[in-house]
Order: structure tokens, then C-alpha cells, then sequence
């Protein structure tokens, strides 16, 4: 099935990052039924409230971007709630968008769904080929599960639900908090502070030479709308830049954004996490699909949001 400009869209997780951005690309696109609830309106891990509400609406096409996220504090300090919330979610989601009859659905997953020493670059046929990272081994699972539920929803009921993997996602509407937030934004606001504050040096985690790939949301958005018009298969598809950096190229590269000219120190006693993680976007890149944004722009483009979001 492919959409069409007067298909009703719920987007599930419409405030967050991906699912704000994915909103205002399928307006640009002339998409104008969108149909949306916040967390208050609608709690997507109660499957009763769930069904009630797809049974109400009936939504041709559903995107599912609703997550419980977080960088590698929260996934340490929180795994319980990493595992329960996302397949609550995932779980009520799916179900629900099959019984009540969308033609198809989106499941947005992670690049931590890979193993944490992966070949590199990231092939989607890697998936489950060795251990993953323990530091979000929880909320990864949960993701791998979403990628194994729609496969076998389809299987069973000839569901069109598809899974995108992005890699390292960042751009406006980010959560800059300084502990649970994912490395780019926690990054922009410690510069921010060090540099308000006159700090003669900022600490990162770890040795700074772990390698992460980074995307802009808006270029994934555009991504989501592209495989949502094109595609209907049963594998997953990653979504990545094709380009990476080290976590210290990134942190200078953010000093030098913010303005920030004091030293970068790091913290070899913090974890790095996975060594390296490049994702092979081959698949969609051989679609006609190509990412815009450039990161020395995302990140002036994100600076901007995190000053023009931060309370007066």
C-alpha cells in the first residue's frame, strides 16, 4: 500500500524528537490528515486505552515513533523501564494497527540493534550475528522484538508494517538534559554552560575515540516519508549519513559551534560504549534516497534550537 495525501496518519510519539520532525515533513509534503495524542490523552503502554482509541479512529497509516529513549546513563540507570515501556508500546501499537485495519505501518528502531563488534560498515543481515552492548542490551531487545513483530505480522496476516533503523539521531527538539540525554545534545549544553561559566576545561566521557555516525532528524523525517511511499518488505532498513566522527572530533566541533575555547579533557574511567558504529545505508541509498544536511549545519541549526528552548 502507498500513501496518498488524503490518508489518515497517526503519528505515535508526535512531541519527540523523530515523531516532531516526521510531522512537519509529511506537512511540507501536503499530508493533512494527521491524527495525534499526547502521553496525557492517550498512555500507549495501557493495551486496553490503545485499542479503544484505533477502534475509534481507524488510521490508514500508522508511524511509530513513541520511545522510551536515553543516552547510556539512563539506559544504565532505568534498564526495567527501557525493556517494559518500549514492548508495551511496540506491543499495543502493532496489534492494534493490524486488527483495526491500517494498510501500513512504520516502526522506528535503533542502530543499537546491532551486535556491539560488528563488522563495519553495519549490513542490515548483521542483526543477532553476535552479543550486543551491555550497556543497552534492555532497550535494544526491545527494539529487535518490534523488528521480529512486524516481520511476523506480516507473515501471519499480510500486514504491511516496515522497520527503520536510524543511526544517531539528533536536530531540534532534542532533550538536552545533562545526564539522560543522547551524547550530541548533552554535549552542546555542557560546552554552553562551560563556556557561560568561563570553565577552564570540559570533561567527556570516555577517551573520546569511539566513532558514531550522526544524522539529522529532518534528513530522517524526509527518510521515513521516502521508504513510506516505496517500500513493502519483510527486512528491516537502516538509515545513517554514511559519514562518522570520534566522540572528540564531535566535542570539538561542538566547542567550536558554541564558541567555547577552553580545553577538552576526557574521562577514561566513564565507558565508551560500542567501539564503533557505522551503518551501511546501501539499501536505501540505491532506492534514489540521499541525506542533505550536513553536520557543521545540523549542529549550528541545533544550537540554535537549544537556546531558543531553554527557559528564560
Amino acid at each position: 500500500m502507498s500513501m496518498n495525501k488524503n490518508s489518515l496518519i497517526y503519528v505515535a510519539g508526535h512531541r519527540g524528537l523523530v515523531g516532531s520532525a516526521i510531522c512537519r515533513a509529511l506537512t511540507r509534503a501536503g499530508y493533512d490528515h494527521l491524527l495525534m495524542r499526547s502521553h496525557a490523552e492517550l498512555d500507549l503502554c495501557e493495551q486496553a486505552a490503545v485499542r479503544e482509541f484505533f477502534a475509534a479512529h481507524r488510521p490508514e497509516v500508522v508511524i511509530l515513533a513513541a520511545a522510551k529513549v536515553g543516552g547510556i546513563h539512563a539506559n544504565a540507570a532505568y534498564p526495567a523501564d527501557f525493556i517494559y515501556q518500549n514492548l508495551q508500546i511496540q506491543n499495543n501499537v502493532i496489534d492494534s494497527a493490524c486488527r483495526y485495519g491500517a494498510k501500513k505501518l512504520l516502526f522506528l528502531g535503533s542502530s543499537c540493534i546491532y551486535p556491539r563488534l560488528c563488522p563495519q560498515p553495519i549490513k542490515e543481515e548483521y542483526l543477532l550475528t553476535s552479543p550486543l552492548e551491555p550497556t543497552n542490551e534492555p532497550y535494544a531487545l526491545a527494539k529487535i522484538s518490534g523488528i521480529r513483530m512486524c516481520q511476523a505480522y506480516r507473515q501471519q496476516f499480510g500486514f504491511d508494517a516496515i522497520s527503520v533503523m536510524p543511526t544517531n539521531l539528533y536536530g531540534p527538539g532534542d532533550n538536552y538534559h545533562p545526564e539522560n540525554s543522547h551524547v550530541l545534545p548533552a554535549l552542546l549544553r555542557r560546552f554552553h554552560e562551560a563556556r557561560e561559566a568561563d570553565a577552564p576545561y570540559v570533561t567527556i566521557w570516555g577517551t573520546g575515540a569511539a566513532l558514531r555516525e550522526f544524522l539529522h532528524v529532518d534528513d530522517m523525517a524526509e527518510a521515513c516519508i521516502f521508504l513510506l511511499e516505496r517500500y513493502s518488505d519483510v527486512a528491516h532498513v537502516n538509515v545513517g549519513s554514511g559519514r562518522e566522527c570520534s566522540i572528540m572530533e564531535l566535542a570539538q566541533r561542538i566547542a567550536q559551534v558554541v564558541g567555547y575555547t577552553g580545553e577538552i579533557r576526557t574521562d577514561p574511567s566513564r565507558p565508551d560504549g560500542t567501539p564503533r558504529k557505522l551503518m551501511d545505508s546501501g539499501r536505501l541509498f540505491s532506492m534514489g534516497w540521499q541525506p542533505r544536511i550536513s553536520l557543521e549545519e545540523g549542529l549550528r541549526s541545533t544550537y540554535a534550537d537549544f537556546l531558543a528552548s531553554r527557559p528564560v
